[in-house]
């Protein structure tokens, strides 16, 4: 898997998928496992909806 998600890319995702996790216990809804969906590709630096469009926005090659 090629990296294809940024720097600024990986904070939001890491920001928003925290932020869903907290919503989510918060309001003891289990919706907010959905916040674990960008944190993975936050730290795994590759998202699969990226693909088919040949977006990258990882500035190394």
């Amino acid at each position: 898997m090629k990296a294809n998600i940024g720097n600024t890319d990986r904070v939001i995702r890491i920001v928003l998928g925290l932020a869903i996790i907290a919503w989510g216990a918060m309001s003891q809804n289990w919706l907010g496992a959905i916040g674990l969906v960008p944190l993975a590709t936050a730290f795994l630096r590759w998202c699969p909806a990226y693909l088919p469009f040949g977006i990258s926005t990882c500035k190394r090659g």
